[in-house]
Parts: structure tokens; sequence; C-alpha cells
């Protein structure tokens, strides 16, 4: 059976299980999530109380990128935390040692491209109606987000490259208030700040979403003494995950699902509403969740960001879901068929 892996961290408030008996069961976990709507699998876990119901005690600890969570763990900050492959594979290669156990974000189970979540945003004034028309303009990104990559990408498929635009490298929460000054032309952004910007800057518009140019996924990992010391314990929280990411998933719990995400991170109930329709909630790990991170691996190699392949089995593995997806089939029988 094919393996696999990746990783996330968590933040939050503490919920009180003591009455129900969970309390003196579970096992204490620091996990890391980003502060936006990818988390949200996270977030309801510990909201609703699904890690403790799992057996593990979770403090959720939220950065604003991939790459803070990233030095968070490798300071011994989190026990787990996302990564997105589009710039994971990079790390490893340089010696990061870390197991991806379940989805954090993503369809990579599914389909090896699928980044409906990242969009290109012009300003009114910009004279910017197409990609093409990125020539000469400053675009504010964050460097070595997916986005990023998503850009390039994108300016490649109409014969542009990274020399014939300014990229402005900009943190997430800036991304709105940098266009909305006219410090750039245009952003490159997901969820909410995509949403963000369309209600705040007036005229602002989406010049291109998505196009399945990169796989805007991440996985949740940590090291192996974490992910191997106490396999019991992985397994509960690879199990809260999947239950919280089928919660997440269920049309009916929108509102309530909006709701928790406010609690966790700097965003309205609308942005969290808004962002629900792109992004994907799927914990799995199989075969095509291997060629979306060779993919990956050869986009980075294409762009001098690594030097040789990377084999997604020293990465991922599969055998944690796949216990869950085969204990608990209910929490997986909305999503459709890998291969």
């Amino acid at each position: 059976m094919f393996k696999i892996r990746t990783g996330l961290i968590v933040a939050a408030a503490a919920i009180g299980f003591a009455a129900s008996g969970f309390a003196a069961s579970a096992q204490e976990l620091v996990v890391g999530a980003a502060g936006n709507p990818g988390g949200l699998a996270v977030f309801v876990a510990q909201d609703k109380g699904f890690f403790a119901k799992n057996g593990v005690d979770v403090k959720v600890e939220i950065r604003n990128t991939g790459s803070e969570l990233s030095k968070g763990l490798r300071a011994g900050e989190f026990d787990f935390a996302p990564a997105a492959f589009t710039n994971l594979p990079a790390a490893l290669e340089r010696g990061l040692n870390v197991r991806g156990i379940v989805g954090y974000v993503g369809a990579a189970f599914e389909k090896t491209t699928a980044d409906e979540v990242v969009a290109l945003i012009a300003s009114k004034d910009s004279g910017i109606n197409s990609v093409a028309d990125l020539k000469g303009k400053k675009v504010g990104v964050t460097f070595g987000s997916t986005g990023d990559l998503w850009l390039l990408q994108a300016l490649k498929e109409v014969g542009l490259g990274r020399n014939d635009i300014d990229r402005i490298n900009t943190r997430p929460p800036s991304l709105v208030s940098v266009i909305d000054t006219g410090g750039v032309d245009a952003i490159v952004a997901w969820e909410p700040f995509n949403f963000r910007t369309l209600k705040k800057v007036a005229g602002s518009k989406i010049i291109k979403r998505g196009g399945d140019l990169v796989c805007f996924c991440a996985y949740l990992h940590g090291n192996p003494d974490t992910v191997y010391g106490d396999e019991e314990k992985t397994q509960k929280f690879v199990d809260a995950i999947s239950e919280a990411a089928a919660y997440v998933r269920n049309p009916a719990n929108r509102e309530e699902v909006a709701e928790i995400g406010t609690r966790f991170v700097n965003m309205t109930k609308e942005e969290v509403l808004a962002g629900l329709d792109f992004w994907v909630y799927d914990p799995r790990i199989g075969e095509n969740t291997a060629k979306a991170f060779r993919k990956s691996v050869n986009l980075l190699i294409e762009q001098k960001k690594m030097k040789t392949q990377y084999d997604p089995a020293r990465y991922l593995d599969s055998k944690f879901i796949r216990s869950t997806m085969k204990r608990h089939p209910e929490w997986f029988a909305d999503l459709g068929k890998g291969s």
C-alpha cells in the first residue's frame, strides 16, 4: 500500500470535557494552523470537541504563513503543523524530517491540481484586463507561497516570466491594503483575502481564478518521533481531524462552521462563508496525492528551487488515515473517489 505524509498545527481556546470523562484520558498535543479558512477542520475539531471525543487534548496555535508554521514546528512549538506541496518539497530536500499523515486542505486525493481558492485581482485603474497585461506591472504576492507559484505558472501560460513583472513580497494580512493604497497594480491572494479585497477596494476585479495550474493542498505532519513515538495518540489525532473535516463539508453546518471560524481568526462570518465555496477539506492520502506532490517537485526543480526528485513515499504515510477510513466510512461518504 502506498504511503504518503504531510503537516498541520493547532492553536485556540481550551474546551473543558472533564464532566464527560474525556479529559482524564486525553493526551496533550500542540497543533499549528494557518490564520485563514483553510484551518477550519482544526478549528472545528477544537470547538466542537472532536479532539477530546477521540481522546486527545489539543492546544491550537495560529500563524499567518506556511513558513511561520514550518519554523514553529522545527523550533518545537508544535507537534503537528500543515505545509503546502508547493514549497514543502524544497524544505524536505534541505533536510526537514517530517511525515505527512492526514490532509489539511486541498483535493489532492481526487486530482493532482486544484487551485480555485487562488485568484489574481487587479485595481480599477491598473489597465489590467488579462494576465498578459501584467507585463511591467507591480504585483503583490507572498514569496514562496502557493499563490506565488500559481502566479509564475499563470505568467508562463501567456509567455511571460518573473522578470516581466515587478513582484512585491507582501505578507497575507497586508495584501488588501497594498492594493487599496496603490502600492501595487494587482495582487495574487486566496480566501478570505480575495473576498475582502473585492469588498473593500472599489472597482477591483478578478482577472483570473484557479485554472488547475498548481495543487493548493497541504497536509498535517510531524517529526518521526512525534508520529511514531505514540502511534495510538497519532491515530486519535487523525481520527479527530477526519471527523471534523466531515463536519465542515456538511452543507447543513455552514452557518455554524462560519461562526466557529470567526472565533479563531480575524475573519467575518461572511468571509468564512465565501471561503467555503473554494476551500476543499479532504483528509485522505492516495496515489493522486503522490502525483500532486511529484508535480510540485517538478515545478520547483524547473524554478531552480530544488535540485533533484524527492520520493513522496519518504514524506507521506497513509496508514493512519487508511485505518480511519476503514473504521469510519461515514466520515468520507460524501467525497469522490481518487486513484
